[in-house]
């Protein structure tokens, strides 16, 4: 493809769309998980998580055609990121928070690059598409996607500690991924892949146990620790 030919700027404006909507996800993510960190480690959190989700997603997409050989990965995938979303809604245990502002760091990094690697397969499949093999492409995509998840994320934080039901939203919206996710795997086609009826209403069963599955345990769980810890406190 030649550069700065109409085909390029037209590539270049897909992948740019479609990073604008990953960025979403990323935001998402990286906000939860940075929510509880002291204020002085949260924007260290996000530059350093968005930084990583850009390396991973570059790392992804020069490996993508070995990617679509991996039978199950979707699958692996989604069922992965359901539980990223499960616990990013129901960590709210205190002692985790407490302790040295390295290892709570640390442990947000580290929920930020598996939960991007995981969602990251389908995404990246559409990016690689979009590009026809010009990985320059990808590249000047992913650079400027850098600023809009920064800013998504720091927006999310602020919407949290004013809302905090928006922790619950962002869990459904990455449920949704996995949901989607674990419909777009090939092993599964013959389930969800067609116009019949029982086809459809397999989609929609999934979406909606996932996200009400999510939300669910993760209400399960945050009762469960508020009840263990009223009784210590009562001891």
């Amino acid at each position: 493809m030649e550069l700065f030919s109409m085909p390029w700027w037209s590539a270049l404006l897909a992948i740019i769309l479609i990073d604008l909507v990953l960025a979403g996800d990323n935001a998402i993510v990286i906000a939860l998980a940075a929510r509880n960190l002291p204020p002085e480690h949260q924007n260290k959190a996000i530059m350093w998580g968005t930084v990583g989700a850009i390396v991973v997603r570059s790392a992804m997409t020069v490996g993508v055609v070995w990617l679509l050989k991996i039978p199950g990965l979707m699958l692996v995938g989604g069922l992965g990121l359901l539980w990223i979303a499960f616990k990013l809604i129901s960590d709210t245990s205190e002692d985790e928070h407490e302790g040295s502002g390295a290892t709570t760091f640390w442990g947000a990094m580290k929920t930020i690059i598996v939960a991007d690697a995981l969602m990251g397969v389908d995404n990246v499949l559409g990016v690689a598409g979009a590009a026809n093999g010009d990985f320059t492409l990808v590249v000047i995509g992913l650079l400027i996607s850098i600023p809009i998840v920064v800013l998504g994320s720091k927006l999310v934080l602020r919407l949290v500690e004013k809302w905090p039901v928006i922790i619950h939203l962002g869990a459904a919206v990455l449920a949704f991924t996995a949901a989607q996710m674990i419909i777009n795997e090939k092993l599964l086609d013959p389930i969800f892949d067609g116009g019949e009826t029982i086809n459809l209403l397999a989609r929609g069963a999934t979406y909606v146990m996932a996200i009400a599955g999510v939300l669910g345990l993760g209400w399960w769980a945050t009762r469960r620790q508020e009840n263990a810890g009223t009784e210590t406190q009562s001891i």
